[in-house]
């Protein structure tokens, strides 16, 4: 299966959106796609996955049809990019439950840390046909 890889996130989050607006820039080949985790779309595909559909607290990368979560989705979309960032992917033999004691923390404070919008981003029409 050579589907697009999809990234699931929090729509609402400033930093999810940021990641994904940097995801964008450095995503030359443009192979993501992308879908907020409340949107149809992000809850269709939680279902089908059998992941949780409230508490949007993991960030979800959906690649030939298999589910990676929190740090590890973050460092494989990280390996795909272009730049320096490519390098974080080196992190990957860190095992993924003390990669993921750092993620949580982030996670628990991000809109703490951050902030959040009232309602998920709207991407503009030239990026549409990225998101789902």
């Amino acid at each position: 299966m050579n589907e697009n890889p999809i990234i699931l996130f929090d729509g609402v989050c400033n930093l999810c959106n940021s990641s994904v607006q940097f995801v964008i820039k450095h995503d030359e080949q443009k192979i993501f796609r992308f879908a907020a985790l409340q949107s149809p779309t992000g809850q269709s595909l939680l279902k089908k996955y059998n992941l949780a559909s409230i508490n949007f607290d993991s960030f979800v990368l959906i690649k030939n049809d298999k589910v990676f979560l929190k740090s590890t989705a973050a460092l494989m979309v990280a390996k795909q990019l272009t730049g320096i960032v490519r390098l974080m992917y080196a992190f990957i033999i860190i095992p993924d439950f003390v990669r993921n004691i750092v993620y949580n923390f982030i996670a628990k404070n991000r809109y703490k840390w951050f902030g959040q919008q009232e309602s998920c981003m709207i991407p503009t029409t030239e990026l549409k046909n990225r998101f789902l």
